[in-house]
């Protein structure tokens, strides 16, 4: 049961633990899909265990694209990307962010863009761990 009580306690735990050098990243990346098997295998080999990807659509610099249909050309105003989205410690976001722009870069523009936030807390909905232990 969550009184103020409690809250009290589970908000104290995760300043302590943020003081202890727990702070945890969210790292979003928007990449080309193609590049997504070489992106993810760079960072199961840094030790990142888990991820979600999604199909997005959008547009940047690049302005969408132009495509031939049935012998007609013609443009379209969003582009295909996938956005990877991972939590991980502090420590290792600044390998993460430069393994990313490795694997997913190709030189040529709409390689993507790639966030980095800040996490408060993380749970785990089956055990109740938190912070990392819930990564």
């Amino acid at each position: 049961m969550r009184t103020p009580r409690n809250l009290a306690r589970l908000l104290h735990r995760s300043m302590s633990h943020k003081a202890k050098g727990g702070i945890m990243k969210l790292i979003l990346a928007i990449i080309k899909p193609f590049k997504l098997d070489e992106v993810r295998e760079a960072l199961t080999g840094l030790g990142i265990a888990g991820m979600t990807v999604t199909e997005v659509k959008g547009f940047g610099r690049q302005k969408g694209q132009t495509e031939i249909y049935r012998g007609a050309e013609y443009a379209t105003n969003m582009v295909p990307k996938v956005k990877i989205e991972l939590v991980c410690d502090d420590a290792l976001a600044p390998r993460v962010v430069e393994t990313l722009q490795q694997s997913a870069g190709t030189g040529s523009i709409g390689d993507g863009k790639i966030f980095v936030l800040d996490v408060g807390q993380a749970v785990r909905i089956r055990t109740g761990e938190t912070g990392e232990a819930a990564l």
